[in-house]
């Protein structure tokens, strides 16, 4: 029993009703200006004010923003299980205004088609009282019914077009892309940070000299200010930051920092950059340095204290990067599957490059290389 009489009680059943009723207003108003109401039968007043609803409607339809309204309006009180499915976008095409306006009519006809029966069970509810009870439970599962043919009616009408469908899942692709991205650089600029700073901690811990514990304190601070720093930058970027905010990224002319840091932990690295000033697009130099970035925390995690070579080379239409290393036994088994070599490798595929990881003899080589072309 509580089942009969729960949709009747939803507010969304009443806001539905309302939404019908703006329909049953329009067709009535209609009616009442032309032909109206005297000398004129029935059938006749329903046929010429309905082609003056129709002809009216159409040209409404026209107009871009009424898709919007009746989109918002829609929702607002239609009450859709997801918002998305009726869509709040102006007309885009023909074939937008053409089905605004089958929704304008089918609105308006649903609206006057659900006042006939309303009013009629108002008349019978008044002549016999004894049947008012049933009627009205009748006619409010009828508002039910019609409110619930009519959200069908505007998720069909005024749902998205197929471009906008595709807009919103290119734009969704788009922010996975964009969060993957941002995810590979916070593992990248975190891991480094705290790669340098377990190193330099520990390093400070078992060495007595007063200046050397001062150095590796500082070098812990530059490192955790650079890692917080870009913390901010991601955070900004995940919160949608306005046009102008502070979100620029590293680029391959701060790989000194780097050095540094690692010289600062405890491995010698040797650096040969033959790159000059601005040669790269911004895209290239950008990821370019977080590939580095991920072969020096590779060698300082792995193997610390090891030498680290590093190279960056432009030729004809590539930039190659590589970083060398001491295998240790250890370090070859455990970098295979890492999420900074597999970080790397998706990298080098998006630039259309090619990336190389492994041991190279004595040492744990990773190579990268990248075409220039591609980059721009």
């Amino acid at each position: 029993m509580p089942a009969l009489f729960a949709p009747l009680l939803l507010p969304a059943t009443w806001a539905r009703l309302l939404h019908l009723s703006v329909g049953l207003v329009f067709a009535g108003i209609v009616v009442l200006v032309y032909p109206g109401t005297e000398g004129v039968s029935t059938g006749r007043a329903l046929l010429l004010s309905g082609a003056v609803d129709v002809s009216l409607l159409c040209l409404v339809a026209l107009v871009p923003a009424v898709r919007r309204a009746e989109g918002v309006q829609a929702r607002l009180l239609l009450v859709p299980a997801r918002e998305e499915s009726i869509g709040v976008a102006p007309s885009a095409g023909w074939a937008d205004r053409g089905r605004t306006a089958l929704w304008l009519v089918a609105r308006v006809a649903l609206g006057a088609a659900v006042g006939a029966p309303t009013v009629a069970a108002f008349g019978a509810a008044t002549r016999w009282p004894v049947l008012a009870a049933p009627v009205l439970f009748a006619l409010l599962w009828l508002l039910v019914f019609a409110g619930r043919l009519q959200l069908a009616l505007a998720e069909r009408l005024l749902g998205p077009s197929a471009t906008e469908r595709l807009a919103a899942a290119e734009l969704r692709a788009e922010r996975l892309l964009e969060r993957n991205r941002l995810a590979r650089e916070l593992h990248d600029s975190i891991g480094h940070a705290l790669t340098v700073t377990v190193l330099q901690a520990g390093a400070a811990r078992e060495v007595a000299d007063p200046a050397f514990r001062e150095r590796a304190l500082e070098a812990i601070e530059t490192t955790g200010r650079r890692a917080l720093d870009d913390l901010e930058r991601m955070l900004v970027l995940l919160r949608e930051a306005p046009e102008g905010a502070a979100t620029e990224q590293p680029g391959l002319d701060r790989v000194e920092e780097l050095f540094a840091a690692a010289r600062a932990a405890g491995s010698p690295v040797d650096a040969e950059l033959d790159v000059r000033a601005g040669e790269l697009p911004g895209v290239l130099s950008r990821e370019a340095y977080r590939i580095v970035q991920e072969g020096v925390t590779n060698a300082l995690r792995h193997a610390p204290g090891a030498p680290i070579r590093v190279r960056a080379v432009v030729t004809v239409g590539e930039l190659t990067l590589s970083c060398r290393n001491s295998l240790t036994g250890k370090g070859s088994s455990r970098r295979v599957g890492g999420k900074g070599l597999r970080g790397v490798r998706e990298r080098a595929v998006l630039l259309g490059g090619e990336c190389e990881a492994g041991p190279d003899g004595p040492d744990w080589a990773l190579r990268v290389r990248l075409p220039l072309r591609l980059g721009r």
